[in-house]
């Protein structure tokens, strides 16, 4: 997931030039799904990045895309189901084998720290 403010184009440039590199650079997973979220649609009179925007540079990065507002809850679903959907899509995601089982397996097996913390 990536979110950006639709309303703040700064924070849309931000994931120009740090994020989609980022993913790009440390993604060990060719399988993985990538989803761009445009949030705040709810104040549509303040958007500063267009919708067509979000969608160009979805598709320059191979993402899903979709524009929300977690504050009247529009399309917040949608993100959720339309990333299962994906993920049940690509198989290489659902096997045994991958990477996210096999860390999964191992925390069950080794067990998690006693202190609760999440970086503990």
């Amino acid at each position: 997931y990536s979110v950006y403010d639709v309303t703040r184009r700064e924070t849309f440039t931000n994931l120009i030039d740090i994020w989609a590199k980022e993913v790009e650079l440390y993604s060990t997973n060719h399988d993985s799904i990538k989803i761009l979220v445009g949030n705040k649609v709810d104040k549509e009179s303040e958007r500063a990045v267009s919708k067509e925007e979000g969608m160009a540079l979805a598709q320059q990065h191979r993402c899903l895309f979709l524009e929300c507002s977690a504050k009247t809850r529009a399309n917040v679903q949608q993100c959720f189901n339309d990333l299962s959907l994906k993920i049940l899509d690509v198989p290489g995601l659902r096997e045994k084998g991958s990477v996210a089982v096999r860390r999964q397996n191992q925390k069950h097996m080794y067990g998690t720290s006693q202190s609760g913390g999440c970086c503990s």
